[in-house]
């Protein structure tokens, strides 16, 4: 059987942790930030995780 390859798109987007969780980042980080909230901009810095959930189906996409 072939090997699996990681899906191009899903491994720009998302890391894995040491632990095996998978960190994402935020929404409206990329530009335009002078009309959005400071306090929105500043908690978009840190880090998000995906939900369980969606995990599993995220982790076919990147068999590593």
């Amino acid at each position: 059987m072939p090997k699996m390859k990681t899906h191009s798109g899903t491994k720009k987007r998302i890391k894995r942790t040491a632990t095996g969780k998978v960190k994402i980042s935020h929404a409206n980080r990329a530009h335009l930030k002078e009309n959005k909230n400071p306090n929105t901009v500043r908690n978009n810095r840190s880090a998000n995780y995906m939900s369980p959930s969606d995990v599993k189906r995220i982790k076919k996409n990147i068999p590593k």
